[in-house]
């Protein structure tokens, strides 16, 4: 029994199999990663562990380090693969050391036929995931599949992470057409492809020969037929203020006519309406009847996640604040490898990393209290410097004084 289950196991571990996977942990990053040349200008990436840290051997990434500068940059697989009849696992750690304003960290899958020396904006894809930063406003998680020619969004908000620390992105489409979005592990959206994606014709529209009818009446409330404006409702909006007195120095030759300045008027009711009741003929909102979808084929959204060729990743960004560092790349078919995988890096080195911060903050906090003491001490020597002399300026003038008394 314990052979069968240890052989078992072996099947399990064999059938999975990793892609591709990048730690940045060597000085061929260079080789494997290609540079686009679609634009002259683009910025340029390097490899550090950045400013804080928990291993900084371990947490080497690629970090772009030009602000105001597009990106782009790509690797291929060693091989092509599909996802067909398996997971398709795509993670790696984003982070904004910069606690950046405006700019991408998301990543693209491509086929093994990408031109990784022409790579930019418009390069096809089969999915773009990973957080998109822009102000306030948006602070989310994309994840983009690219389908028969459209890139179609996620119907869904995903929040990302928008602090200075390292977090892990994890997108897991399976074969049973359901997807799982991981940020450090922990699962913050799932769903059906179908559902969240507009990958099919929807299974019902609204049926083209059924209209409103004409007398169909959806207004709820309507005017009160027996009500009428009262006759004293008109007043003026404003009147002439009937205090004001034209000012004793008016010339009407040199200034016109004096006019006194208008004021709100009290008695002002606004426009009139007439009083609502219930409307006798209402029928409630019309609801335009459906019908099944011709073009929809049931059967046809089977196999929504397969791609027959994935051969490649790439960072195409633009970033207004660089200092964002990419690392840890997983693409593959085992969600079990790649939490493998974040569990000896993130999950090891985290703790580490944000100690290192809290440490340069409070050194950097007590190094600007420092200063600030520094500066009003010298600014108090200065005013007690001038105190000082604007004293000893009296003596000598008292002084004086004194003298020329005696004469």
């Amino acid at each position: 029994m314990r052979t069968a289950l240890f052989l078992a196991g072996f099947v399990a571990l064999a059938v999975a199999e990793t892609w591709f996977e990048e730690r940045f942990d060597d000085d061929g990053w260079k080789e494997r990663w290609i540079q686009s040349k679609h634009k002259s200008d683009y910025g340029e990436y390097k490899v550090t562990a950045g400013k804080f840290y928990g291993d900084k051997e371990a947490d080497k990434g690629l970090q772009t380090s030009q602000d105001a500068k597009f990106y782009a940059r790509a690797a291929k697989f060693p091989g092509k693969h599909t996802n067909a009849g398996k997971d398709l696992v795509v993670q790696f750690s984003v982070k904004h050391e910069q606690n950046i304003d405006c700019g991408g960290g998301y990543a693209k899958l491509m086929s093994s036929d990408a031109d990784l020396e022409d790579f930019h904006g418009e390069t096809p894809y089969n999915i773009m995931f990973g957080p998109d930063i822009c102000g306030p406003g948006t602070k989310k998680v994309h994840v983009i599949f690219g389908y028969q020619g459209k890139n179609l969004l996620i119907k869904k908000d995903i929040r990302c992470k928008d602090d200075e620390f390292t977090h892990v992105y994890t997108l897991i489409v399976k074969s049973d057409n359901t997807y799982e979005v991981l940020i450090d592990g922990e699962k913050v959206e799932s769903g059906e492809l179908e559902a969240d994606w507009d990958f099919l014709p929807p299974k019902k529209i609204k049926d083209p020969d059924s209209k409103k009818p004409d007398d169909w009446v959806d207004s709820e409330m309507m005017d009160d037929p027996e009500d009428s404006k009262p006759e004293d409702w008109d007043k003026p909006e404003h009147i002439p203020d009937p205090d004001a007195k034209k000012p004793e120095d008016w010339d009407d030759d040199m200034d016109g006519e004096w006019e006194p300045p208008m004021i709100d008027n009290p008695e002002y009711k606004g426009e009139w309406k007439p009083r609502q009741i219930k409307n006798p003929d209402y029928k409630g909102p019309w609801i335009h009847p459906e019908i099944d979808n011709p073009e929809y084929v049931p059967g046809a959204g089977d196999e929504l996640y397969k791609f027959a060729d994935i051969g490649a990743i790439g960072f195409d960004l633009w970033q207004v604040k660089s200092g964002t560092i990419f690392d840890n790349i997983y693409v593959g078919d085992s969600p079990d490898e790649a939490k493998e995988l974040r569990d000896s890096t993130w999950g090891a080195n985290k703790d580490a990393e944000k100690k290192m911060k809290e440490e340069q903050d409070e050194a950097e906090r007590k190094k600007m209290e420092e200063e600030e003491k520094a500066r009003k001490e010298k600014e108090d020597a200065e005013e007690k410097k001038d105190d000082d002399e604007e004293e000893e300026e009296a003596d000598d003038e008292e002084s004086k004084e004194d003298v020329k008394d005696e004469l």
